[in-house]
């Protein structure tokens, strides 16, 4: 599966209802999401069910887990696995949301359901859509992507005032990571990170006052145990982004435990829990990087290229693979009648063999790598099959 070529949504759910991957409870399904990443705003894998055909970057990961996260939390409300009745559900919840994609988009993607879901999954991902942000930005993911999870399982519960409910949970949130921040010794990481947090938030009015000495109030019996569960975790991020936990913090987070109705122990288990992640993955965090930008441009731009030789290489040599295959069918032709699957094989490979002498030549074009993406949306079917990660046999 290819979260960055059109049809991924399609494909994600040939592979989810193929699967015999499932949860038991909400909370099963957090504990899987903390340990990607996905749950605190950090994109490190995606859920294991998932194959992996090419080495996902980070807006990769957090697509999939994103639209993992929707659709077991909708199959865990309603015990159903039916992937058209989701995608109608999701994006109706979308719609609720007020949250929608530009009137180009839909005009290229078509009326289909899982093509909207595609390009709302996008838009929910990506913080700014343009090419220098993505080149110089500290991170052009979403920190904040678990927010859609918790108020589209509000949405499963009650479909009415969803959007209040999300702008009352993106408040507390932003709250609670500037109220961590400020009980600490300032740090390198925590302007890079509160930016991070603040660039990410969705629901909350532009002219809004985030901050205030009252959300303490609206803390207390608001909330379910999952979203305080989230709360304190999202705490614990905040306070060991720079890998340690002085007394100031420490007597900040487990003074406001109280009012997330947890106890000492269960601070303690979501500290250990954060640490053992850091610890783990610090080295795969983007935030916690130094770079000034000439070296980000440059890490991004060679990730990039490197992106598109490693995955493009690898589909040649699989074309070129098959085509070996076609030859000794070919061959076997001569002497005695091909089987139906045989002869179906011959069809498929040299049809691909004239499907890769258009993409190929797009491709070595100078900007050619831009340019066939936009081909391959134009015309569907361009691709070689090699090429095509989200076809479904």
């Amino acid at each position: 599966m290819n979260p960055s070529s059109s049809g991924w949504i399609d494909k994600f759910g040939h592979l989810v209802t193929q699967s015999n991957m499932t949860y038991s409870s909400f909370s099963s399904l957090y504990v899987a999401l903390c340990e990607t990443g996905f749950a605190y705003g950090i994109h490190i894998k995606w859920l294991e069910f998932i194959p992996i055909t090419h080495t996902p970057t980070e807006d990769e990961i957090a697509k999939a887990n994103l639209i993992s996260a929707l659709y077991f939390t909708y199959v865990i409300a309603y015990n159903d696995r039916n992937y058209k009745n989701f995608i109608t559900k999701v994006n109706y919840f979308y719609d609720a949301l007020g949250i929608n994609s530009s009137f180009l988009e839909k005009l290229l993607s078509g009326s289909k359901p899982s093509n909207k879901l595609e390009l709302l999954i996008r838009s929910r991902v990506f913080l700014e859509d343009n090419l220098i942000n993505k080149t110089f930005g500290t991170s052009v993911t979403n920190t904040l992507l678990f927010v859609d999870v918790l108020v589209f399982k509000q949405f499963l519960k009650k479909e009415d005032d969803i959007r209040n409910y999300a702008e009352e949970l993106e408040y507390i949130l932003i709250n609670l990571i500037h109220h961590t921040l400020n009980s600490k010794q300032q740090q390198k990481y925590d302007e890079r990170l509160s930016y991070l947090f603040i660039a990410s938030l969705s629901f909350l009015k532009d002219d809004a006052h985030h901050f205030d000495s009252n959300y303490r109030d609206k803390l207390i019996d608001k909330f379910s145990p999952n979203e305080y569960q989230f709360l304190m975790d999202i705490i614990c991020v905040t306070a060991w982004e720079d890998l340690t936990l002085d007394y100031k913090e420490s007597e900040f987070v487990f003074g406001i435990s109280k009012d997330l109705n947890m106890s000492k122990n269960e601070v303690e288990n979501s500290l250990e829990k954060i640490a053992i992640f850091f610890k783990e993955n610090a080295s795969k965090i983007p935030h916690l990087k130094d770079h000034n930008l000439v070296e980000k441009f440059y890490e991004n731009s060679t990730k990039f290229a490197n992106k598109l030789i490693l995955r493009n290489s690898k589909r040649i040599q699989k074309e070129l693979s098959e085509s070996k295959e076609l030859v000794a069918l070919i061959s076997k032709s001569t002497i005695t009648t091909l089987s139906v699957e045989e002869k179906r094989k011959v069809q498929n490979q040299l049809l691909d063999i004239f499907k890769s002498i258009p993409s190929l030549a797009i491709f070595i074009l100078p900007g050619g790598a831009i340019l066939l993406p936009i081909f391959v949306k134009l015309i569907p079917k361009l691709l070689p099959s090699s090429f095509d990660e989200n076809r479904i046999e």
